[in-house]
């Protein structure tokens, strides 16, 4: 196994694999608890040592992993509703990009549209209402985020935006976004096997990180059946401005 992570990823120290499969634990946590951010600031961290071009596959793996893992402790909070028209919506967007738009570089205004948008869920003054979609137009998040992850990798901070609204439980929060990431991350295997991946070459890889991510969901879990309310969505929002903050820093620094 040690010698496969050697061959996929070069001459890494074992430190350096320590530190990631850590980070892949405490994101993971932060996404089961808060709800959102985790998947960026996993993406983040495996970055320093994963290329661009392996790390967006990898991390879409390891992410629908993790939140099927997710799922399964709060299945129960899923709405169905918000799913469907969102799992119509993602597929659509997500071939689209695969089959003509992949090879373009214009992540940027999708991504600062993205911060902006983020920015607005953390920031807005009280008297300003949440973003409270009608089921049916979770269509159209689904659709930006199908596109959004082939470029981009990590969609949780644009799903959460859609997200802090107080008519939702946190665990509703967090079933229904995991739901809907699981199926976005799922659509990233066919589609990158298309553009020429082999998930196959970087198997022990995926399934170390998946590990790690999978122990810090579990953590996450039981830490969210103690928190109310009011505390999961301020967690929420400080997660945002975190992955609000990265982007930003992405946007600026390409």
């Amino acid at each position: 196994m040690t010698g496969l992570i050697l061959v996929e990823l070069g001459d890494i120290s074992n430190l350096t694999l320590a530190l990631l499969l850590a980070a892949c634990i405490v994101s993971a946590f932060i996404s089961a608890v808060t709800g959102g951010a985790g998947g960026v600031l996993m993406f983040a961290a495996l970055n320093t040592a994963i290329p661009l071009r392996m790390l967006v596959p990898i991390h879409g793996a390891v992410q629908l992993i993790n939140n099927l893992a997710r799922i399964y402790y709060v299945r129960e909070f899923i709405r169905w509703d918000l799913c469907v028209p969102f799992f119509v919506g993602c597929t659509l967007g997500a071939a689209a990009m695969t089959l003509g738009l992949a090879s373009l570089s214009w992540q940027q205004l999708p991504m600062a549209l993205l911060a902006l948008l983020i920015f607005y869920t953390v920031f807005k003054p009280k008297k300003l209402p949440e973003i409270r979609l009608a089921a049916r137009n979770y269509f159209w998040v689904g659709l930006a985020t199908g596109t959004l992850g082939i470029l981009a990798g990590a969609v949780d901070p644009l799903l959460a935006a859609f997200f802090v609204r107080k008519d939702l439980s946190p665990k509703e929060v967090v079933a229904n976004k995991s739901v809907m990431q699981a199926w976005c991350h799922a659509l990233k295997i066919p589609a990158f096997i298309f553009l020429g991946f082999a998930f196959s070459d970087h198997l022990g890889l995926i399934l170390l990180l998946t590990l790690a991510a999978v122990i810090g969901t579990r953590v996450g879990v039981a830490l969210l059946n103690k928190l109310d309310s009011d505390l999961f969505f301020k967690l929420m929002r400080v997660a945002l401005l975190i992955a609000g903050v990265r982007i930003v820093y992405q946007v600026v620094a390409a």
